[in-house]
């Protein structure tokens, strides 16, 4: 099994003894100021700490550092129910040789109850894969394993417990936005000025309404105003990203 984490006394005890069924465990830490490491080694686990170089890359040195060749890749707010502990125990006793990789539904808890509307269900996801055959995109966010073979879905679900009040909302919304702007950025995309508030409304009519989070009461409602915010920031902030570099290139032609 191959983890990342950074801070995560909290949550890391909950996804190590939840995948205590995995013939090893690599923890790549990057740069805790709490007990992370200290909880890592702990538990067994085969721990390295490397620098932050983004989603994709950081999960890739940590499946790199995997002795096995099919591993387990979770994050530190994940959980393996029982039930789907025995499935992929299951799924690879029995799998296919053409299979290289098996993807999960995702239950994501909020407030302690799982969110089934939003757009945050069934968040299916590759979790297991056969390392040999594949590797993660390169992307900074919403990074993706791609495989070299092909990918089974399983029905048994992982629980994803990323947000335990609102403030985690506006953390992430503040990371993602800043890297997806960053990403669009180098790809060299730009945005007009109604660009951001355009791509808010339809993200939050998107969530709330086409997503049915209108049916999550009000914890459906904050979720589809962050989606909504976090989409306006990931436009501004391209088009500021722009400006500056329209500075830095005027600045250097005088």
């Amino acid at each position: 099994m191959a983890v990342i984490a950074r801070d995560e006394e909290e949550r890391l005890p909950g996804c190590l003894e939840s995948a205590s069924f995995a013939d090893e465990v690599v923890v790549v830490d990057s740069g805790s100021a709490d007990r992370t490491v200290e909880i890592a080694g702990a538990a067994g686990a085969r721990v390295f700490e490397e620098p932050w170089k983004g989603f994709s890359d950081q999960k890739q040195s940590a499946v790199d550092h995997c002795r096995n060749d099919w591993v387990l890749i979770l994050d530190a707010d994940e959980r393996v129910p029982e039930a789907t502990a025995e499935a992929i125990r299951d799924a690879l006793s029995s799998r296919d040789d053409a299979v290289t990789a098996f993807s999960f539904p995702r239950k994501n808890i909020f407030h302690g109850r799982w969110i089934r509307h939003c757009g945050w269900w069934p968040d299916r996801i590759v979790r297991l894969v056969d390392r040999r055959k594949g590797a993660f995109d390169g992307r900074s966010v919403h990074e993706r394993w791609v495989t070299r073979g092909r990918e089974h879905p399983l029905d048994a679900p992982l629980e994803h417990h990323s947000f335990r009040r609102y403030a985690d909302l506006t953390v992430k919304m503040e990371r993602y936005s800043d890297l997806a702007a960053a990403s669009m950025h180098a790809e060299g995309r730009t945005a007009g000025p109604l660009t951001p508030p355009l791509h808010a409304l339809w993200m939050f009519f998107r969530t709330y309404v086409l997503e049915l989070g209108a049916l999550e009461g009000f914890d459906g409602f904050v979720i589809s105003l962050m989606n909504g915010g976090g989409s306006f920031f990931k436009y501004a902030k391209l088009r500021e990203l722009v400006r500056e570099r329209g500075r830095v290139e005027a600045g250097a032609s005088d």
